[in-house]
């Protein structure tokens, strides 16, 4: 018997309580735990009435050893799960754990459901369509619907003069020359724009469709592929435009149609004139071909492109494949959900080969000093992508010009540009806040801190334990900066003390908050200082947590 887990307050997409006064059916049972397993998992709780009441067991479920045998044998794939009973409000209940499935899970009589939260924020379950199951293998890698034929497709249906613009952008963009020396019918095999039917006759495939489809069979079958192009000015529409281009098309279309909009100058860095745009060129073809590659093709919702006075934004439905998050975006392998049209657009030139095309996009806002893409938006349903439109930073760029250009025009790494980036916009910083930012463990970090410091760009403060970064003199300097580092590294700590002490005299009180700001520490270092000066006996602590606040000791001479 387990007391420990507790009872949750309301029902949710994780979380179903079903009563047991009338014995709950076999059948229901199955299909509730069915409808978690293909959602995020859960907790289903045996013996609780809708609104959180436990009620108890029904005498035919007391004993529930044989409860999980009865789940595995009555789903397929068989769905493991485990029971624990609990007694709450005196009255025992049952907890039935059960996992996220990897797969699509049914009942051995074919039912296949899933969970969704209703307008009133509760769930239910619902038919899980054929379209739903696909996609959801999909996101787990285990179907991928770029490389399977299109109902009703025909090779009359691929445009030859889309397969033309295929092998000008080879040469345009550096792709797979081995495709310029093929036929058509070699081209098509060599990149799965085809496949064979059940008959054994050649049908382009999804991925054959997307690539050099006509528009009007795009249109026809394969109506969820649809992108949208908009320009908001302040509150008024500047552009915009719905198009279902097959993808080389749409993203040259795309280029050209962004361009008036992404004004460019020049400065001079040397011997060399950079160009500095409002939006990197090669971010944004990334962005966009990230965006139409693997995006869910199973799902309605078309890929937006919004550029706004805030930035540019771009969403495209399907959220994140299992096994990427947002904070490995940087680190984990690549995982495509359509990996036949992946690999084709990567042959073909249009996205990095490497897999890696997250790191363009980071590169093309940092290097410009500016904020790193904001992914924060996305969901479980989309990726959303941000990248902000701020004036360059002349000096930073200059910066990053000038290491490359002594590494002989080799780009800085991208976990180097990320660290300068973060030094720049917030001062101060210790390894392990840096670890965060880089997507990498600490000892990986430090490894990039202690090259940046070698190359002078970097300077350490503090101790081994408490030691912290700031850019170097010689960046500040070069920044028109000079007391700005004196402020950033100059002050000791006896000067954050008195710091601290003077604004309690004129104050009042000082909170962590105010400590930061005042003396550019971190979260960390403020709270480390405040408590010794209170271990010291110089400060009093009043209240807990976020809402405490620190005075000066009044028996301690200062």
């Amino acid at each position: 018997m387990n007391n420990n887990l507790p009872l949750p307050s309301v029902e949710s997409l994780t979380v179903e309580f079903k009563s047991d006064r009338k014995s709950l059916s076999d059948n229901e049972l199955i299909e509730a735990l069915i409808g978690l397993a293909n959602t995020e998992g859960g907790q289903l709780w045996l013996g609780v009435e809708d609104d959180g009441t436990p009620t108890g067991l029904h005498k035919v479920h007391q004993d529930l050893t044989g409860l999980p045998g009865l789940v595995a044998a009555r789903t397929s794939p068989s769905l493991g799960v485990s029971v624990t009973r609990h007694d709450l409000a005196h009255v025992r209940v049952a907890c039935i754990e059960v996992p996220k499935s990897r797969s699509v899970v049914a009942s051995t009589a074919g039912v296949y459901l899933r969970r969704r939260l209703k307008q009133d924020g509760t769930p239910e379950n619902i038919p899980m369509l054929p379209h739903e199951r696909n996609s959801r293998s999909s996101h787990f890698g285990l179907f991928d619907a770029s490389a399977q034929p299109v109902a009703g497709a025909t090779l009359e249906d691929l445009d030859p003069l889309e397969r033309e613009r295929l092998r000008q952008t080879v040469r345009q963009y550096g792709g797979d020359r081995v495709l310029l020396e093929l036929d058509d019918e070699a081209l098509d095999g060599a990149l799965g724009l085809t496949t064979r039917d059940e008959t054994g006759q050649r049908v382009p495939s999804l991925t054959g469709l997307l690539v050099i489809g006509r528009e009007t069979a795009l249109r026809e079958k394969v109506p969820t592929h649809e992108f949208a192009f908009q320009v908001l000015e302040r509150e008024s529409v500047g552009f915009n435009e719905f198009r279902s281009f097959p993808l080389l098309k749409a993203l040259e279309w795309l280029e050209t149609n962004f361009r008036p909009y992404n004004p460019e100058r020049e400065i001079q860095i040397g011997l060399f004139r950079v160009p500095v745009p409002k939006v990197d060129m090669g971010a944004f073809r990334e962005a966009i071909a990230n965006a139409l590659v693997h995006r869910d093709y199973h799902l309605m919702n078309a890929v937006y492109i919004r550029l706004g006075d805030d930035g540019l934004t771009i969403s495209n439905p399907g959220g994140l494949v299992e096994g990427v998050t947002l904070s490995n975006l940087l680190t984990t392998e690549p995982r495509p959900r359509n990996r036949a049209l992946a690999d084709a657009m990567k042959r073909i030139g249009i996205v990095e080969r490497s897999g890696r095309g997250v790191d363009k996009i980071y590169r093309g806002m940092l290097r410009f000093g500016r904020p790193e893409p904001d992914y924060s938006r996305t969901d479980q349903s989309s990726v959303i992508l941000r990248l902000a439109t701020v004036a360059a930073d002349e000096v930073f760029l200059k910066l990053v010009v000038e290491q490359e250009n002594q590494q002989r025009g080799t780009p800085l790494p991208i976990d180097t540009l990320i660290v300068l980036a973060a030094l720049r916009e917030q001062k101060r910083i210790d390894s392990e806040a840096l670890s965060r930012h880089i997507h990498r463990d600490v000892t990986q970090t430090r490894r990039t801190l202690e090259q940046l410091v070698e190359a002078g760009l970097v300077q350490p403060h503090g101790s081994n334990r408490n030691r912290s970064y700031t850019l170097s003199a010689d960046v500040y300097r070069a920044k028109g900066e000079q007391v700005a580092y004196t402020r950033q590294a100059g002050l000791s700590v006896l000067q954050h003390e008195q710091l601290i002490i003077n604004h309690i005299q004129h104050h009042g009180r000082i909170q962590r908050r105010d400590v930061m700001e005042l003396c550019y520490l971190s979260k960390d270092q403020a709270s480390k200082l405040l408590t010794r000066m209170r271990n010291e006996g110089k400060l009093t602590q009043h209240g807990e947590r976020r809402g405490s606040f620190y005075t000066l000791n009044v028996n301690e001479p200062l």
